[in-house]
């Protein structure tokens, strides 16, 4: 591990102690969070760097109320009868 520097507001400071090794990696992953939204890391790559399953990383942001899958309902759906469809043809 190595230790960086960030600017961050005056008023965020008391906010980013941890004291434990799960708030340290829970800070870690809202770090990478960022990049495997816009697609540059992936939930594997990620959970790498952090010395994690991906599973686990899965599972850590789901607690925060960060989807795996970022489709609505209807998406899904949708993903389904095409699979279905394609299912049924090569059956």
């Amino acid at each position: 591990m190595q230790a960086v520097s960030i600017k961050i507001p005056d008023s965020m400071v008391e906010y980013t102690a941890v004291e434990s090794e799960s708030e340290e990696l829970l800070r870690n992953a809202m770090i990478l969070f960022p990049y495997i939204q816009n697609e540059t890391i992936s939930h594997g790559k990620a959970a790498q760097i952090l010395g994690i399953n991906k599973l686990d990383l899965i599972a850590l942001y789901s607690t925060l109320g960060i989807p795996y899958l970022d489709q609505t309902k209807e998406e899904l759906q949708n993903d389904l009868a095409v699979l279905k469809k394609l299912r049924s043809r090569s059956a």
